[in-house]
């Protein structure tokens, strides 16, 4: 069964320098229909106007991931932590017992496009942990590339629950099968272009839920597609 979460129809957060997409209920939006997905608590599609961000807050007993659209993030934490993330990167932090962290577009002219990703950990209290990695080598055409995943496989960054995600990247008209093992659903989230996904058109900015499906048949629209998987335990759905 695939079950489309259209743009549209997503949350929105506006202030004078963010634009924010809520794909599942975040902060003041609320829609009982839409609280998770597995494991998979958040996808907020921000747009930071340039010299604007969020200051330190605090975060606990949540996996979180940042995959940077376009532009550049600054980032700092309670670890000491201090970095950039750029398109091409992908950013894992634990949360665990505790953490703070602020995120910034410090440029001046251009604005930070990205996605902010919350997936709950197997387990709570852990150590605070971050680890951060850019994919552009290990990305091409017509491939599959693992990001993240529970054991850290390939190179991919580690998460702390049965959950991996890739990204797909497809030229004009290219296809792609992706096989479900049992036991398993998948979300699918367009990050650009647009795609036909097991026969319904998908958007930049749409969503999919993927349940009792043995594969996942991707055929990219005329400007391609950047596309991320997450694959994740259907044990608990």
């Amino acid at each position: 069964m695939l079950k489309l979460r259209k743009s549209e129809d997503r949350g929105t957060t506006e202030f004078f320098w963010l634009e924010s997409k809520h794909s599942f209920s975040f902060g003041d939006y609320y829609d009982p229909a839409h609280m998770g997905f597995g494991a998979l608590r958040v996808i907020n599609e921000d747009k930071v106007k340039p010299d604007a961000g969020f200051d330190l807050h605090p975060h606990r007993n949540m996996e979180i991931l940042t995959y940077v659209l376009s532009g550049a993030l600054t980032h700092k934490d309670t670890l000491g932590t201090g970095s950039r993330i750029l398109a091409g990167d992908v950013q894992r932090m634990s949360a665990g017992t505790g953490i703070s962290h602020s995120e910034h577009n410090s440029q001046k002219d251009d604005t930070l496009h990205l996605l902010q990703i919350w997936i709950l950990p197997e387990k709570e209290g852990m150590s605070p942990s971050y680890e951060q990695k850019n994919f552009t080598k290990e990305r091409g055409m017509g491939k599959l590339t693992l990001l993240a995943s529970r054991e850290g496989h390939k190179g991919s960054l580690t998460l702390h629950q049965d959950v991996s995600l890739f990204v797909l990247d497809l030229n004009k008209g290219q296809s792609f099968a992706y096989a479900l093992e049992e036991k398993r659903m998948a979300w699918v989230q367009v990050a650009s272009g647009s795609v036909d996904l097991n026969g319904q058109s998908l958007m930049q900015g749409d969503g999919a839920a993927l349940t009792h499906e043995k594969a996942l048949t991707f055929q990219a629209g005329e400007e391609g597609a950047e596309i991320l998987i997450f694959d994740l335990s259907s044990s608990d759905f």
